[in-house]
């Protein structure tokens, strides 16, 4: 079972489920998850070989979909499903083949589709940190520095560095997520249909959801609706979290 965390308590709106993308955890999206609580119950997982869920060598769609079935049915046995990146793709893959299971959905900021660039060079990075010298996360940080400059994505990184008087790990999987680059960059060959409503929440300064990604969209989704948060990239979430919250709490209160 997926660890998690949940805020709120149970109300007459089904419960939300938020699933992280790559990288991320549950309490990446812990300020998301209060702002959206006060009417219902929010359920934020920790995908697998993130975060403090178990550690598989499997990291393949259905099995992430798999997961998150199982954390709504220990929560009623149906749910609203918000999904970032690769927790998009896996909301996603729940809802095609587990539609019973979800009410709405909500897709930030990815397409079902196959991307070809790759996160390996992070997986790699974070790889070549010598944990037995990190005493702080400072010193990680200064390891990882030449190899990923960009200072706001290696802070995200360290949130999956635990130091303790035993030593430093790292709570991702990072061999699960390097040998399964290509599936996470992929999509399984679904053909069936979630008919309920559906929301893509692109960001304006991201690439992630294209024009040439709406026929596929529509096909799987056809009551996919689409919205852009103009001032937000692909972690609009984080770049954007008003505008984000206010856009999935509108969605989901057009209930009726």
């Amino acid at each position: 079972m997926l660890n998690t965390i949940v805020h709120g308590e149970v109300g007459a709106e089904p419960p939300l489920v938020i699933a992280h993308g790559l990288y991320g955890s549950a309490r990446n999206w812990g300020a998301i998850a209060r702002g959206l609580s006060a009417h219902r119950r929010v359920i934020a997982a920790d995908m697998r070989n993130h975060g403090d869920s178990p550690h598989d060598p499997v990291h393949a769609y259905e099995e992430m979909a798999a997961d998150l079935a199982a954390v709504i049915d220990a929560h009623g046995g149906r749910a609203d499903v918000l999904g970032h990146s690769m927790g998009g793709k896996a909301a996603m893959v729940l809802a095609l083949t587990e539609p019973a299971r979800v009410e709405r959905l909500i897709v930030a900021d990815i397409a079902p589709v196959e991307y070809t660039h790759s996160q390996i060079t992070h997986v790699e990075a974070m790889r070549r940190v010598d944990l037995p010298s990190v005493r702080r996360r400072s010193d990680a940080d200064a390891q990882l520095a030449p190899l990923s400059p960009d200072r706001a994505l290696r802070a995200f990184f360290l949130q999956s560095l635990v130091v303790e008087p035993s030593g430093a790990r790292w709570k991702l999987n990072l061999d699960a997520l390097g040998d399964q680059m290509e599936e996470i960059m992929g999509f399984p060959p679904i053909e069936s249909r979630f008919e309920r409503p559906t929301l893509f929440l692109r960001g304006g300064k991201s690439d992630y959801v294209q024009e040439s990604h709406r026929p596929r969209i529509g096909e799987l989704f056809p009551a996919a609706r689409f919205e852009t948060i103009p001032e937000a990239g692909h972690w609009l979430h984080a770049e954007a979290p008003d505008a984000f919250r206010a856009a999935v709490t509108a969605f989901l209160g057009a209930r009726r």
